[in-house]
């Protein structure tokens, strides 16, 4: 099992900046891979960005050039550090640690981008 607790969420103006954190505990040596997904009132769940467990990295579309993930292994956390915030980047981000048979989610913490 693994437990995952983000914090970092709140209300920002649109150009202004954000970082997300999510702490893994627990069986992190079987983690592969963590990930940022989002999920708008009324829309479905997407993929924001994910990290490997080598340091690789992708992201969405949508995000590319204005997010940024990274991992500390010390601290067992990845962060998601999010630039130029729109109102469309407005929704509920998730942390998820993906492992080999099964995948872990955290809470959820509420991103608002609004002026």
């Amino acid at each position: 099992q693994v437990q995952l607790v983000e914090s970092g969420g709140g209300l920002v103006q649109p150009g202004g900046s954000l970082r997300l954190s999510c702490a893994a505990s627990g069986s992190i040596f079987s983690i592969l891979a963590m990930g940022w997904y989002r999920q708008a009132p009324g829309k479905e769940r997407e993929l924001v960005a994910f990290i490997t467990r080598d340091g690789g990295t992708n992201y969405a579309d949508s995000v590319k050039g204005r997010f940024t993930i990274s991992g500390d292994p010390a601290k067992n956390t990845i962060y998601l550090q999010m630039n130029s915030l729109k109102p469309e980047d407005t929704a509920v981000y998730y942390c998820n640690a993906a492992l080999q048979t099964t995948t872990h989610w955290g809470q959820g913490t509420q991103v608002t981008v609004s002026s």
